[in-house]
């Protein structure tokens, strides 16, 4: 189990500083909206990003079963495509250019002011099955179908994993909640920063991770 977690850890790590979820947190906690789409979009994020494990592990386990001695090459080989996949994503991601507006933002975040209890809970689910999120989730997956956890151990280690991946979501938007106009200024402040350096940050947590993936794939063939 405690080899499992310590595989899971950098996975989770990495998903709690996506800068897409980030920034919709912070600019929600920024709009109008705030009391009625935070708690929403909170609840939608920790469903999506458990969702996704949970399918993986079951996914993966479901996949691997019948190969039976080939069970473990097969998990490697899953591995070595997520981390390729990571690596080539980070790639494009620091690549790609989103027209911004004038804050700096891409265009479409600009609707993240309008959004309501529905459409915040929406988003929230849907940025769990992005690119990155899935890749994510399938890597953590592996980790769980690889270790041959007892239930009750997989389901802690999912409430782990689950805790860490949504903790840039959670702790600002308790902390907005407890004390919103001390969180005002750190949160425009985040916003400005996420704005200039999100992209380059993202790309080199999945250039990392999808290191990391790619040779513990290599290392089980």
């Amino acid at each position: 189990m405690w080899q499992a977690l310590g595989a899971l850890l950098p996975i989770a790590v990495a998903l709690a500083f996506s800068s897409v979820p980030l920034t919709v947190t912070i600019l929600i906690l920024l709009s109008p909206n705030r009391s009625r789409a935070a708690l929403p979009f909170l609840i939608g994020t920790v469903i999506g990003v458990a969702a996704v494990i949970m399918l993986s592990a079951l996914a993966t386990t479901a996949l691997s079963q019948p190969l039976r001695r080939g069970r473990d090459t097969a998990i490697a080989v899953l591995e070595i495509v997520i981390g390729t996949a990571l690596l080539i994503l980070a790639a494009i991601y620091l690549r790609r250019r989103s027209r911004p507006s004038s804050t700096g933002l891409p265009r479409w975040l600009a609707a993240v002011d309008s959004f309501g209890s529905l459409s915040s809970f929406a988003i929230a689910v849907v940025l769990s099955f992005r690119p990155k999120g899935l890749l994510l989730g399938i890597a953590g997956g592996l980790v769980l179908s690889a270790s041959r956890l007892k239930s009750g151990e997989a389901a802690l280690l999912i409430i782990i994993y689950t805790v860490i991946a949504t903790s840039t979501v959670i702790v600002p938007i308790a902390g907005s909640l407890i004390a919103p106009h001390r969180m005002e200024p750190k949160l425009l402040l985040a916003r400005d920063w996420l704005a200039v350096n999100g992209r380059i940050m993202t790309s080199v947590m999945m250039f990392i991770i999808g290191v990391v993936i790619l040779g513990s794939g290599f290392t089980k063939l």
